[in-house]
């Protein structure tokens, strides 16, 4: 079992890519799935993105809920553009409260989809990275299929970073920082595919109904018009992405 959280896509690719290769089931967390009985010889997969040095905030929420029974080899696998942050130390405290003991972890770098800070536009540096992605998680089939034991994932930050980043991503988290275009066509994608149900579309256009989410940016991204931006339109220069 691969349970993975994405929002533009590369987790998403790293989960299938391995659960095709192990004959193994790639399952979103979004499915709301929670309850997990394990069979002799099955392996236990997290996939995620890092977000401000943690794990996304809709990642710990879901891994704070979830049973899972008969766990002999668990992982997880950090999709990232920068760091893997403290995401595997998280992991092994929610785990062990929950009498799990994490086997492995590994990362994979891939675009970081942030673009209010990271610049996505340039179509051959994104295609570089994610020719590079693919050539990783070639190697990660092989020692998840080998049940390779360590924590691998790197680069990491310092678990007490998460104290000091908590309450940035807090601020970061606020929808406030959104805003939509004139271009925007009031489709409803964005309130369709938000994880955490945020978005309304009033009068043909979106409303942020929350006053924080996930930071995924799956709306600014998935937007056809590209009419969503974030932080008075510092993300516009930077373009959208999606994994191919």
């Amino acid at each position: 079992m691969i349970l993975y959280f994405s929002a533009t896509g590369n987790s998403r690719y790293v989960a299938e890519r391995l659960a095709r290769s192990l004959n193994d089931q790639a399952v979103s967390i979004e499915s709301g799935h929670r309850n997990f009985t394990l069979s002799d010889g099955e392996i236990f997969g997290i996939v995620t993105p890092v977000y401000w040095w943690q794990l996304p905030s809709i990642m710990r929420k879901y891994l704070n809920s979830i049973t899972v029974c008969n766990a002999k080899y668990t992982f997880i696998v950090i999709t990232y553009g920068t760091t893997t942050g403290c995401c595997t130390e998280e992991t092994i405290k929610i785990f062990r409260r929950k009498g799990i003991s994490l086997s492995a972890s590994f990362s994979v770098r891939m675009p970081d989809n942030f673009t209010p800070i990271f610049d996505l536009s340039d179509p051959v540096k994104v295609e570089t990275e994610l020719l590079s992605a693919q050539a990783q998680t070639d190697e990660l089939i092989s020692r998840v299929r080998a049940h390779e034991e360590g924590y691998f994932a790197q680069p990491k930050t310092p678990y007490a970073v998460k104290l000091v980043m908590k309450p940035l991503s807090r601020h970061e988290q606020k929808t406030s920082h959104f805003i939509v275009e004139n271009s925007c066509i009031g489709c409803g994608k964005c309130a369709n595919n938000c994880p955490v149900n945020a978005i309304e579309i009033r009068n043909s256009k979106p409303v942020w109904t929350k006053t924080r989410c996930a930071l995924c940016l799956r709306c600014l991204h998935s937007c056809p018009k590209f009419a969503i931006q974030y932080n008075q339109g510092f993300s516009k220069k930077h373009g959208q992405y999606l994994h191919p």
